[in-house]
């Protein structure tokens, strides 16, 4: 049997050539990736307890607000006047649990030396704050005045702790 030589080479191209010859290829894209920082804050306070109480001598407590922002966000904290029926930001009143019409005078200030009184209108007696990275914690400094001559029973308030931003 007689085999032609351009046989014989088609059949040994056909061996060392593989028949899907591949070549590499690649294709790219791109894509953005976004995100959007709200402006947030929570907010918690710790009850103010001035105990037991004597008309003779001043009464003075604290309570501590933390409040929690975005960082960077400026942000007011005002606090209420309480639920007492009379009561306003200066002059603030708890109210006697058992003589509910019984009314006990309290104060509540943003500074140490207690002569800064807080209160809930901003720009005017809220304290202004700009958020870091961590939580930032006020102190709300009470004074109950001496020489209050009220009926013996439990006193209590609540204020109410607005962070406006």
């Amino acid at each position: 049997m007689r085999v032609s030589l351009s046989v014989l080479i088609g059949a040994a191209i056909a061996v060392l050539v593989p028949a899907n010859i591949v070549q590499a290829a690649t294709a790219t894209t791109s894509f953005q990736v976004t995100a959007t920082v709200l402006k947030f804050c929570t907010v918690v306070a710790t009850p103010m307890a001035f105990g037991n109480y004597t008309s003779s001598t001043v009464s003075e407590t604290t309570s501590e607000i933390t409040v929690t922002c975005t960082n960077g966000t400026p942000y007011d904290i005002g606090l209420s006047a309480g639920t007492a029926a009379g009561a306003t930001v200066t002059t603030r009143q708890m109210s006697g649990t058992t003589v509910t019409a019984a009314r006990l005078n309290y104060f509540l200030y943003s500074d140490t030396g207690r002569t800064v009184n807080w209160g809930n209108t901003v720009g005017t007696d809220t304290v202004h704050i700009t958020a870091g990275a961590t939580p930032i914690i006020s102190t709300v400094y009470g004074r109950v005045p001496a020489g209050q001559f009220v009926a013996p029973d439990a006193y209590l308030d609540t204020i109410a702790v607005t962070v406006t931003y």
